[in-house]
């Protein structure tokens, strides 16, 4: 009998031609591609017609996924920073170096003495998932942080507040509702977010061909606003309010339909009474009259969902936005029903299986501000003054797994500053970027053409239940090292070095544990979830359809009770701080917002040129009328200031702005410093997060990048 491990299709030879299927990780659309390969290079890359999620949609980022495994400003050996110049060295070098390091800053300081930084990509490889927590874990130190708390941390919050677990998230089933309500979220570039939804366009087009409805709120008219039906403008941070609003127009109508195991409604009511309609217009500029019809529409569709992401989650009160978004979900009557929103049922349940915890807040607290932890993360706006304040816990050490914070955290240039004072760090990383060329070394991992692949994260957000495999494209290459290899190779050398008693059993569960590959892993996790195994999903690289989303409530609930309390004391106790900024917001400030481009991978892939091709995207966009009483012409060089700093950059007049509301983009800005930073060169632009201000959080931690107070002045001689 085969063994289920043993691979269906090896890694193709150095001169095969012929196709492959493999699968995109570049963004949450994990979209299936078909890879044409000739003389072993890949000349052609296309959607997988037969992939059950993605369809054959493909976007550009899809296009450009080879550019990576190809590209000359890839790191492929282990390097060294010595006297500022950077060397390459071999694994065992420079595994022993980080290791000695690391331990010797745990052992003098403590364990509290290294910070750790977790990057987006980590979520999109599988080896990551697995063995990158335990190599964390074994740190014990409380100073973590991720891109979580710069993107998604009150989505999970609230989750796990009102269902149970911080990823049990309802999804808009997007197949077959009648009427999407989106707030700060942009599908149309993102692939969707929190929301796996590879080939956006053409589900909103079946959307609206079946008589339904799109409709946007956003301070920008996105491409996804000028595909919906209709778009309001909302000026930045004030989307509480207006959500606030909606869901007291659902009770007070008499329009709530919450299902049986919904408790708190009576004290909701209560809550919501000061946040009329009219008073949401004062802040938020919609007409009070499109709030409460909205609403109505909502509630009466055959199958609604409200979807907010990135523009409502970066703000003050991103928490409270999405509670309000999940009240105005479980009260309009299409909540776990087909069309409005449902819970994924993936191969591997994450969820049920406890592989990411469930969530907690307020265990221990930081150092320098006491700002409150949240899934045992401190919010990564805190990480600069970690570092440089002095006492016992100081941040001495820094490890960076597949991140860029500088260009992704607020105030990156004195983050930059602060990485400078370190006494070591080390990066996990392909590229030298803006974060790693502070970095005494740097451990490049293969890439995705060039190791197995499963998406145990997106599977569980995803508008369809599928699973797919994608086994490695290419061999790795002689002497390269995959990410569980430097995960696992590291953990073991740091327990050597580390003078901890104790946590015998621990350490050997751990050492297991990391002894299986990703790939054996999976198998293991696959038979737990008896719907498909990975045998089958080797058979079909293009993926399994296990059908559509479908109702699981309440039973798939994680509350003790099997029963949702829609009013939290620690959400709720957060509307006092709302009330205050409602007293005390400036009315006239001019506000900066970011936004993102489908060509754009965040903080990387900006020297790719098939990427950069096209207009520039770089500019400052702004309202006609803003520049004009500014006395600024269109493409002028401006400055844009805040209270942490400022930046030189075009811009640009535009109406799909709205008046008072600035945007520039994020993840540009790159640094030169006379080091391969070879993409540096090819985009233009200002870092978004020299101007944001990590004084400015949400109740989750999360920073307030979104509504930011800035001036914007000419530069002139």
């Amino acid at each position: 009998m085969r063994s289920p491990l043993r691979l269906a299709e090896p890694p193709v030879p150095p001169d095969f031609t012929g196709t492959r299927l493999t699968a995109c990780t570049l963004c949450e659309a994990i979209c299936g591609l078909e890879l044409t390969l000739t003389d072993g290079r890949v000349t052609s890359i296309r959607g997988n017609p037969d992939d059950p999620l993605s369809r054959g949609y493909i976007c550009p980022k899809g296009v450009a996924l080879a550019d990576v495994y190809d590209d000359p400003d890839r790191l492929r050996h282990p390097m060294v920073r010595r006297g500022g110049a950077w060397e390459e060295t071999g694994w065992d070098e420079a595994l022993d170096l980080v290791a000695d390091r690391l331990a010797d800053t745990v052992n003098r300081h403590g364990p509290d003495a290294v910070g750790v930084y977790l990057g987006n990509p980590n979520a999109h490889a599988l080896g990551s998932a697995t063995h990158a927590l335990p190599f964390v874990r074994s740190l014990r130190t409380r100073n973590r942080f991720s891109a979580t708390t710069v993107d998604q941390a009150p989505h999970q919050l609230v989750s796990w507040q009102l269902f149970g677990h911080q990823l049990l998230i309802p999804i808009p089933d997007l197949d077959r509702t009648s009427y999407l309500l989106v707030l700060g979220a942009n599908p149309m570039a993102s692939n969707g977010s929190l929301m796996t939804t590879p080939d956006f366009p053409r589900r909103a087009r079946a959307i609206k061909e079946r008589g339904g409805s799109i409709v946007v709120l956003d301070p920008r008219r996105t491409e996804t606003a000028k595909v919906a039906t209709e778009h309001h403008f909302v000026r930045p941070g004030s989307d509480v309010v207006v959500l606030l609003a909606m869901v007291r127009t659902l009770l007070t109508e008499g329009l709530a339909r919450p299902p049986s195991y919904v408790d708190g409604v009576e004290r909701l009511r209560e809550l919501v009474e000061p946040f009329t309609p009219r008073m949401a217009q004062d802040v938020s500029g919609l007409d009070a009259e499109v709030i409460e019809r909205l609403t109505r529409e909502l509630a009466a569709a055959d199958g609604g969902a409200a979807y907010g992401r990135v523009g409502v989650s970066t703000t003050a009160f991103g928490s409270l936005c999405h509670w309000a978004i999940g009240c105005l979900n479980l009260l309009a009557g299409h909540f776990d029903e087909p069309g409005g929103v449902l819970f994924p049922e993936p191969a591997v349940d994450v969820v049920a299986r406890r592989f990411v915890g469930a969530g907690h807040y307020d265990r221990h607290r930081s150092r320098v501000r006491g700002l409150p932890e949240y899934g045992g993360e401190l919010p990564a706006a805190a990480m600069r003054e970690e570092i440089e304040t002095p006492g016992t816990g100081q941040i001495k050490a820094f490890v960076s797994l597949a991140g860029n914070p500088v260009l992704s955290t607020p105030n990156g240039r004195a983050l930059g500053d602060a990485l400078d004072s370190l006494d070591f760090m080390v990066a996990v990383d392909i590229y030298l970027n803006e974060t790693t060329r502070h970095a005494d070394v740097i451990l490049p991992p293969t890439t995705t053409l060039e190791r197995d692949h499963y998406d145990l994260v997106f599977h569980t957000l995803a508008v369809r239940n599928t699973a797919r495999f994608s086994p490695a494209v290419f061999a790795r290459p002689e002497g390269a090292r995959h990410d569980w290899e430097i995960f696992r190779d590291l953990t073991s050398r740091l327990e050597r070095r580390l003078a901890r008693k104790g946590r015998i059993k621990a350490r050997l569960v751990r050492r297991a544990r990391l002894s299986l590959s990703p790939t054996a892993q999976l198998a293991l996790l696959l038979r737990t979830g008896r719907r498909v195994s990975l045998r089958q999903l080797r058979r079909h690289p293009e993926g399994i359809d296990l059908g559509p989303l479908r109702p699981t409530m309440p039973d798939r609930l994680q509350t003790p009770n099997h029963r949702i309390d829609l009013v939290p004391h620690l959400l709720t106790g957060d509307l006092a701080r709302l009330h205050e900024w409602l007293a005390e917001r400036p009315q006239d400030a001019l506000v900066l917002i970011g936004r993102r481009h489908k060509q754009d991978n965040n903080s990387w892939s900006h020297n790719t040129t098939r990427l950069t091709r096209g207009k520039p995207r770089h500019h400052l966009l702004m309202h006609p009328r803003d520049l004009a009483a500014r006395e600024i012409r269109d493409g002028a060089l401006v400055t844009v200031g805040s209270r942490v700093g400022s930046v030189q950059v075009e811009v640009a007049s535009s109406e799909d702005v709205m008046p008072g509301v600035v945007s520039l983009p994020h993840g540009y800005g790159h640094q030169v410093d006379g080091t391969r930073l070879r993409h540096a060169t090819k985009v233009a632009g200002a870092s978004i997060n020299d101007l944001t201000d990590p004084l400015l959080l949400d109740l989750s931690g999360n920073a307030a990048l979104s509504g930011v107070a800035v001036t914007v002045s000419a530069v002139t001689g």
